[in-house]
């Protein structure tokens, strides 16, 4: 029988969940593919430490080239990670000929349109759903199910380990501090969240779709980037008391003038749909011409999802090699002689609604000296909510604001921090009530 030759770069917890999935469910690939996917050798720092699984005849070596330059070696799965090695070890396979798997977000949103021309010059695959939400099959929905369909919209939460720390926040009333601690323990948060927290893991996902929807390169350098790591228990309450939940969402648009690109906490309506998704999972919404809004839902990490998106894609690796199939379907579903540079819009000048916090002394006319400040720069107020009183210490005072401009709204916050009766730094949330 015809087989797929397989070599892995990695053997952590994805590299484990991928030999586990083909050792148990081997044969249902086969009988899917009609060509055996035999895995050959895996290359990894610790090749004598004990994972609990039987690799049998399989190769482990410390040596990454016996993968990369292996003339028994048909397609190379990396799960490295990260820009170095792993560029250099990507780009060599597919001069030498090898197809490519990887779950390497980062890679592909800053790296991925040099590696798919070469892929595509020499009729290999680069494939990589698992870089973006895990199991949800996002990547292949959009280059082939919505392909014929114009796209101008995408949204939702590509980040788990943020979306569990918001949920626990909001459900048990507690800090940011406390449930990162929490999810560092359970691991579903990493010893150095920063990529997670910051935003930086959901801008990179959101690079790739965006580049996907709109047919342009992924430009991960022009997105917008908020964290949540300033959200705090207080702002999690007055969202819930206004009927809204914060979520980090990940945001691209399809505007006259350019695109848009964003990642940062957002006040959603209780009653949405993107409102409702909790804990580590992912979802994402397309919204296209014809088929309007769709969403694409599941578990965007860890062990066996992840594993699941990798497998799934040696599979169609391994139908195109049955029936002599290359380039089917090009790396961004744009061939890449017409990917197009797009305009990302000036987030200055995006509109929106805004939640604001403010630490006030309370005391007659701080009200009045606040509007006042907004209005000088035509923001307009449509709620002002105010609780307890204290003649010593601050007491939070938060506000609606209408439509306004990002830049107005930060000359306002500046106006605004200069006031004698305002203490420490205003707090800003953008509200988005346009979704589903």
């Amino acid at each position: 029988m015809e087989e797929l030759r397989i070599g892995i770069l990695g053997y952590g917890t994805v590299g484990r969940g991928v030999v586990t999935l083909l050792q148990e469910h081997g044969e249902a690939i086969t009988h899917r593919s009609g060509v055996r996917l035999r895995l050959v050798r895996i290359a990894t720092r610790t090749p004598s430490r004990d994972r609990g699984v039987d690799l049998g005849d399989v190769e482990l070596t410390d040596d990454v080239r016996r993968v990369v330059d292996g003339d028994d070696i048909d397609v190379v799965v990396e799960l490295i990670g990260g820009y170095d090695p792993a560029e250099t070890l990507v780009r060599d396979a597919l001069n030498n000929g090898k197809h490519v798997v990887t779950a390497n977000k980062a890679l592909i949103a800053e790296k991925g349109v040099g590696l798919l021309d070469i892929a595509a010059k020499n009729g290999l695959e680069l494939a990589f759903e698992a870089a973006v939400a895990g199991a949800v099959p996002i990547v292949k929905a959009m280059k082939e199910s919505l392909a014929a369909d114009p796209v101008d919209r995408i949204y939702g939460i590509l980040n788990g380990t943020c979306n569990y720390i918001l949920t626990e926040m909001r459900e048990k009333g507690l800090s940011f501090e406390t449930v990162l601690a929490d999810a560092q323990e359970k691991g579903f948060a990493e010893a150095d969240p920063t990529f997670d927290v910051e935003g930086v893991d959901a801008a990179h996902k959101l690079a790739i779709l965006a580049a996907i929807a709109f047919g342009t390169p992924p430009n991960f350098s022009g997105i917008h980037i908020e964290g949540i790591n300033h959200i705090s228990d207080i702002d999690i309450a007055w969202a819930m008391e206004m009927g809204y939940r914060i979520k980090l969402l990940a945001i691209a648009k399809r505007m006259e003038k350019g695109i848009e690109l964003r990642v940062q906490p957002t006040l959603v309506p209780d009653s949405s749909m993107v409102a409702s998704v909790e804990g580590v999972f992912n979802s994402v919404f397309v919204h296209s011409a014809y088929a309007g809004t769709t969403m694409y839902h599941g578990r965007g990490a860890g062990e066996k999802p992840t594993a699941s998106a990798v497998v799934a894609d040696l599979l169609e690796i391994a139908r195109n090699k049955k029936v002599g199939a290359k380039g089917r379907v090009s790396g961004l579903s744009v061939l890449a002689e017409n990917l197009k540079p797009l305009e990302v819009l000036d987030m200055a000048e995006l509109e929106g609604e805004y939640y604001l916090r403010l630490a006030v002394v309370d005391r007659p006319g701080v009200l009045a000296d606040v509007t006042t400040a907004l209005a000088r720069f035509d923001i307009s107020v449509d709620a002002i909510m105010q609780k307890g009183r204290s003649q010593k210490d601050a007491v939070p005072l938060v506000i609606v604001t209408h439509k306004t401009t990002e830049k107005r709204l930060q000359d306002g916050l500046k106006a605004i921090e200069a006031l004698e009766s305002v203490r420490d730094k205003p707090r800003f949330i953008r509200i988005e009530t346009g979704f589903a």
